[in-house]
């Protein structure tokens, strides 16, 4: 993706648009974790706007940038939101709604800037608004994938007994090394994503 044609410039624009949208899919965590019962990202101060206390240095600028050079979809991570699971009256459940809260907020924000920011904005603006729908789409969908620590994760414990949720959590510890093999490691393993990912952007209307 590109917007001005600059190599230095384009990953600096999109990784702004990127703060923006995980900032605000993990303040969305956090609020429905409050809504829940669980005041613990409020008590760490995560219930902010404010960008410093949500940036993890590789998942919101070096990654972005390394994938914004390399002309691939741009994408990262914030630092978790901290939740506390025995706050929620049903736990499972509950982490699952909290996790859900992210990428329907990155939806949300991508319907928004595709089907009302671009139709009334021109230039540069509708390119930004183009760019920033798009973000939260790639966003949204690689957060659903079933990979700890990702969102998706989060959803797959509905569908499992006692035992697979107890051998479920064993791979957790793993999730990073999965993605980075994922992203780095295993050609073309990713390249599937850019079927949703077109398919909801041409829904938001962005494409």
């Amino acid at each position: 993706m590109t917007l001005t044609g600059n190599r230095i410039l384009d990953p600096v624009i999109f990784i702004a648009l990127l703060i923006v949208a995980v900032i605000l899919h993990e303040l969305s965590h956090g609020l429905v974790a409050r809504r829940l019962g669980d005041r613990t990202a409020e008590a760490a101060g995560r219930l902010t706007l404010n960008p410093i206390p949500h940036i993890d240095p590789f998942g919101s600028v070096l990654l972005p940038a390394l994938l914004a050079l390399s002309g691939a979809p741009v994408f990262g991570w914030a630092k978790p939101v901290p939740v506390s699971p025995r706050a929620f009256a049903r736990p499972t459940e509950g982490m699952a709604l909290t996790a859900l809260a992210g990428p329907v907020t990155n939806l949300g924000l991508a319907l928004i800037a595709g089907r009302i920011l671009v139709p009334v904005t021109s230039g540069f603006a509708a390119d930004l608004a183009w760019a920033f729908g798009v973000v939260n789409v790639v966003l949204a969908i690689f957060n659903l994938l079933p990979i700890p620590p990702l969102d998706g994760s989060r959803m797959v414990p509905l569908f499992l007994g006692e035992r697979g949720r107890a051998a479920y959590a064993r791979v957790e510890p793993y999730g990073f090394l999965i993605l980075f093999a994922l992203l780095f490691i295993v050609p073309g393993a990713t390249s599937w994503l850019s079927v949703p990912i077109s398919t909801v952007s041409e829904w938001m209307g962005l494409l």
